[in-house]
């Protein structure tokens, strides 16, 4: 699994830019991308969208696939990726919603995660089922969206 510093420098040579749409890691992807020395030639920006209707207003997720299904579905990690990837411009997006916990919400239970990757000729999301507390599952999100980016990237 790539790490932050390998994706930043995979993405300096190709050229390409990432952003972020984020909902349980509330920034922690791109916090993290920032960190690398180097960062600010990829990194296009983050759209922190921990409240629902931010999801909507900020990163364009349809009002309606929200009021039908949560904030926690696949399809809205997939339109947080494009709207990250649209709204700041950038090769790449990555869109995360979930439950850290320690409780379930709307239903799902704490630990269930969908990351998603927007970019060229690509469009896909991951789910995943993390245990452990609420730190345990944000960072195991970030490093499943840094896996999925790298993926795309090899």
């Amino acid at each position: 699994m790539p790490e932050a510093r390998d994706l930043v420098a995979i993405l300096t040579r190709r050229g390409e830019t990432v952003a972020t749409a984020e909902s349980l890691t509330a920034g922690l992807v791109c916090a993290t991308l920032a960190g690398v020395p180097g960062a600010s030639a990829v990194l296009r920006g983050g759209l922190v969208v921990y409240a629902t209707e931010l999801k909507t207003t900020l990163a364009g997720v349809d009002a309606q696939l929200l009021a039908d299904h949560g904030a926690v579905h696949p399809e809205v990690a997939a339109q947080l990726a494009t709207g990250a990837r649209t709204r700041c411009g950038a090769t790449w997006g990555l869109g995360l919603t979930g439950v850290a916990g320690p409780d379930p919400q709307d239903g799902v239970a704490p630990g269930t995660v969908y990351v998603a990757l927007s970019g060229p000729g690509v469009d896909t999301v991951r789910e995943l089922a993390e245990g452990g507390d609420r730190d345990t599952i944000r960072v195991a999100s970030v490093r499943a969206a840094f896996a999925l980016l790298g993926e795309h990237l090899d």
